[in-house]
């Protein structure tokens, strides 16, 4: 048996038909939302007012131990502070003053 399912739109503001699916974020928080064509604009223009002033920020923080892991070898790190003139083991874990120093400077 076959079935055909419908997807039918309704504008969250006024409850006519939508056209589209927005979407856009907040304090953290993603939203979406259907719109018809009037009110998509009418949210676009005056989300424009701030969107022209503000600083794109994609993806989120990151911690320092995420940053460390996704980093440069400690092969780099050792020879970049051996060539500061800190003192580091050839082995083992890297004390974490040297790693500051290392990624402050890099």
């Amino acid at each position: 048996m076959a079935q055909i399912t419908v997807v039918e739109l309704i504008d969250d503001l006024d409850g006519s038909e939508a056209t589209q699916s927005l979407t856009f974020a907040l304090d953290g928080v993603d939203f979406e939302i259907d719109l018809n064509d009037a009110n998509a604009e009418d949210l676009r223009s005056t989300l424009a007012r701030y969107s022209e002033k503000a600083r794109r920020a994609g993806g989120r923080k990151r911690s320092l131990s995420e940053v460390r892991a996704a980093g440069p070898s400690s092969k780099d790190i050792r020879a970049w502070a051996q060539a500061q003139g800190l003192e580091v083991n050839s082995r083992g874990r890297i004390n974490g003053a040297v790693m500051d120093q290392y990624m402050a400077a890099n």
